[in-house]
């Protein structure tokens, strides 16, 4: 059954419908059955599974599933014609199903926190999308095909286990926030090839300098701080780690920088909206 203030919610009329925080194993059945339900928050409450008839919510944009115990993720996931923000965070996924690709409206995918050990190639069909958080993962390599993923503005990649350089990312030239922290880089290649990038961070890395970059370009990391201050620019911020939520009707571009109107999750650490003091971002 729904829980019992689930009605009240809906009643509102934002066909919106909160969650968070229960302790749920499964999706409550009677969820699935709200034909015209547009967002969904299941975050942190133990969820171990999907059922399959969650296709059935047609309508749905925004999907937080992050903080629970997924393994898995159902087919009837990848089949919400609609869904343009999806929360994965924080559970023990090993890969994405390959129909995953269907999501085509997808604009925003946060991923951190799992288990994969290889970039999901269905991703790689995901051409529309424009944000993807992978930060703490298990990932050593990137696909040569990566540069398939046209729409890609902001990439995470902190807390995975980079040896060197990917190079594929090289050839990512729309790519405006690259965040490499926290990994095992011990130099970097000429990133002028990256012309649309606004912000990289590469702090806790082995490296003993900052990269060769455009002077549009806002520096995270070892010797950031003299190099930004060359430049008689201000000293950098840290990029953000958790999740921006229930965006509502902003510009595209706002999946990069947060909007007004976003919810974090999780403890305090950053937040998207502290991107908007890099230069060039928003136009």
């Amino acid at each position: 059954e729904l829980p019992s203030d689930a009605e009240e919610q809906l009643r509102s009329g934002e066909q919106q419908l909160e969650l968070s925080g229960r302790r749920l194993r499964r999706l409550p059945s009677a969820v699935c059955a709200l034909s015209r339900l547009q967002k969904l928050y299941v975050s942190g409450t133990g969820l171990r599974e999907l059922p399959e008839e969650i296709e059935e919510l047609r309508e749905l944009r925004i999907l937080a599933l992050d903080f629970n115990k997924l393994e898995r993720l159902p087919d009837g996931l990848c089949r919400l014609p609609r869904l343009t923000r999806l929360y994965l965070g924080g559970n023990r996924l090993l890969a994405l199903p390959a129909d995953f690709a269907q999501l085509q409206s997808l604009r925003c995918l946060w991923i951190e926190g799992n288990f994969l050990r290889r970039f999901p190639r269905p991703l790689l069909r995901l051409v529309a999308l424009q944000s993807l958080q992978m930060g703490d993962n298990r990932l050593r390599a990137l696909p040569a095909e990566l540069p398939r993923m046209t729409g890609l503005r902001g990439l995470w990649l902190y807390g995975n286990r980079f040896e060197e350089f990917p190079p594929a990312l090289l050839r990512m030239g729309r790519l405006h926030i690259l965040d490499l922290d926290r990994n095992r880089l011990g130099g970097f290649p000429d990133l002028h090839p990256l012309r649309a990038l606004r912000v990289f961070s590469y702090d806790h890395n082995p490296v003993t300098g900052p990269p060769r970059v455009a002077d549009t370009v806002f520096l995270v990391g070892e010797g950031a701080v003299e190099r930004m201050a060359e430049r008689d620019e201000p000293t950098p911020r840290p990029l953000p780690r958790r999740p921006a939520r229930a965006f509502e009707e902003e510009e595209e571009e706002d999946l990069l920088i947060g909007g007004g109107s976003s919810r974090a999750l999780g403890p305090a650490g950053g937040s998207l909206p502290a991107l908007e003091a890099a230069p060039g971002l928003g136009t």
